[in-house]
């Protein structure tokens, strides 16, 4: 018998077979980590901000076409004016909750960047890192790196950056790794 499957099963989280590339995979690891806190009876938020690069350049892309699923989750996608103000964004959903004020029970966040994004954002991640993150929130740092320079200015390995501002690196082989490794990121962010 022919299962019925749809483009969209990819966003599907009652769907346990699924066909995704590796943006798509991200856009599901946040839907999945909303989900994670709602069986946890915990009402979050997601954010997303990050730059518009190459190459991780068609995430972006992959955000806007999952607006829908992503409105329905309360996740919202800023796209940075440059990784700086991207990281500082996501800083920031870290912090909703001081004063007491805020509608969720945290947030969880996603910045994405090219090397030389990295290398120029160390400050902010040093001071996120170090401030930390909300009990119910986190941050994933995605880094895009393009050792050989075939579509950036200059080669660049950024692991070295996230070392000095102590921050961990989870380095996914494939594309489920990239689900399975953000969800203990984010379970990670939260001790």
């Amino acid at each position: 018998m022919l299962r019925h499957v749809t483009l969209d099963d990819k966003y599907d989280l009652s769907k346990e077979q699924i066909l995704v590339s590796g943006t798509q995979a991200i856009v599901r690891l946040l839907l999945m980590q909303r989900e994670f806190d709602r069986r946890a009876g915990l009402k979050t938020a997601g954010f997303v901000s990050g730059y518009r690069g190459s190459p991780l350049g068609g995430i972006d892309q992959q955000l806007w076409k999952a607006g829908r699923y992503l409105a329905e989750a309360d996740i919202v996608f800023q796209p940075g004016l440059n990784e700086d103000l991207a990281a500082t964004a996501c800083w920031g959903s870290q912090q909703t909750g001081l004063l007491g004020e805020s509608r969720y029970d945290g947030v969880f966040a996603l910045w994405y960047g090219k090397g030389p994004g990295v290398d120029r954002t160390g400050d902010v991640f040093r001071h996120a890192n170090s401030f930390g993150t909300s009990p119910h929130g986190g941050v994933l740092a995605l880094m895009g790196d393009d050792h050989t320079a075939e579509s950036s200015t200059v080669a660049h390995q950024s692991e070295f950056a996230f070392i000095d501002a102590m921050i961990p690196i989870l380095n996914p082989a494939g594309v489920q790794e990239l689900i399975d490794y953000g969800i203990y990121g984010y379970a990670l962010s939260r001790f």
